[in-house]
């Protein structure tokens, strides 16, 4: 059996929960051919440990019966995998320019309030946006833009996506209701993701706003492997334990040819505003020496989650450190309250930090 019938084969083994085989996937790096000797090297991205040994039980099923050795290894090395006539590319939805994802690699970061207010930061530059939130086991988007219609539905059987602040906008928490909770198997969450592109009715966009999930599961695995990206931008806190979850996001993204454009570090310290009537002296808060202005205000930074985690992970990956937003209450009553910090009348600083990551942003993919 030579290389060009092995690659025959493994087309009939598909990847579990998908319609789709390892040979499409780009999967399968290389194979290296001895006589009766055969070496599989495969690039599989899941974190399933269950799924890639269900791959390679069925290589072996497949191979074994023509060779006295077959072994499979599950390599980390980022060279392209082999090309066939038959392989797939990503999708490329020709109404969207640009799709870019904002992305963590664990819960609880801030992760959906950057994607809403960087969304609605470009929608008001001009951009024609889009805003999908593919979290499907705790969609925010309900709350953070107070939205709880149903979306309807085109005579092609599309969903039409909802309309908030001139944006396209599209969660999972619209059509289940976002009280209800989800308990679905990896195939099934897959599916939901390829639809929210296929099956939806988007218009013509400048960019979309992915909100993925923490980590990096099913919906990470379909999106870059259906969907041609733009790029990721990863978000993170200061403190060792969320950037020890980075790393692995931004080298999963990495791994399959997905642009990771920045970091954004978010809780990047509390910002304390304040004023005294002693002008002539320094006070000390903490250990720390604060300087009084002329009028007697002061500014004093509390570094809650450690510091300089952002810079070190920017710098580790090569790629700019996008934004540092520090903690806010005006932040956190603006998202639950479904009106985002950059639509106020009124701008804070913070609300111009926003507006500055979304022009670096833009800048980067135009």
């Amino acid at each position: 059996m030579n290389k060009e019938q092995i690659i025959n084969q493994l087309k009939t083994i598909k990847y579990p929960g998908f319609n789709r085989d390892i040979i499409s996937f780009g999967m399968v790096k290389d194979i290296i051919v001895n006589d009766k000797k055969v070496v599989i090297n495969l690039n599989i991205s899941s974190q399933n440990n269950d799924k890639k040994q269900i791959v390679i039980d069925s290589i072996k099923n497949l191979l074994d019966p023509h060779f006295t050795n077959v072994k499979i290894n599950i390599s980390n090395d980022q060279s392209p995998p082999v090309q066939t006539s038959a392989q797939n590319s990503p999708a490329v939805l020709n109404n969207i320019k640009n799709i870019v994802a904002i992305a963590s690699g664990k819960g609880g970061v801030g992760k959906s309030t950057v994607a809403v207010n960087l969304a609605c930061a470009l929608s008001k530059k001009g951009k024609k946006v889009g805003l999908l939130d593919l979290d499907i086991y705790g969609p925010s988007l309900p709350i953070a833009l107070n939205l709880s219609e149903q979306p309807k539905m085109t005579q092609n059987k599309k969903l039409i996506p909802l309309e908030k602040f001139g944006m396209q906008v599209m969660s999972f928490g619209f059509i289940s209701g976002n009280d209800t909770p989800v308990i679905w198997r990896g195939p099934l969450v897959s599916r939901m993701t390829e639809q929210f592109f296929m099956d939806v009715e988007w218009g013509d966009l400048d960019i979309m706003i992915l909100d993925l999930p923490p980590g990096t599961g099913d919906i990470q695995l379909t999106l870059t492997q259906k969907m041609k990206i733009t790029g990721a931008v990863i978000v993170t806190t200061p403190q060792d334990i969320a950037l020890a979850d980075v790393r692995k996001g931004a080298d999963m993204f990495q791994k399959v040819n997905t642009p990771v454009l920045g970091v954004v570090e978010n809780m990047s310290g509390l910002i304390l505003d304040g004023s005294t009537n002693i002008l002539d002296s320094k006070i000390a808060i903490n250990g720390q020496d604060i300087e009084i202005q002329p009028d007697g205000s002061f500014k004093l930074n509390i570094d809650v989650f450690n510091k300089g985690g952002g810079e070190k992970e920017s710098e580790r990956l090569g790629v700019p450190l996008l934004a540092k937003i520090p903690l806010s209450k005006e932040v956190m009553i603006a998202t639950d309250s479904g009106a985002p910090l950059v639509m106020q009348e009124t701008i804070n600083d913070i609300g111009k930090i926003y507006y500055d990551l979304a022009e670096k942003l833009n800048n980067m993919i135009s």
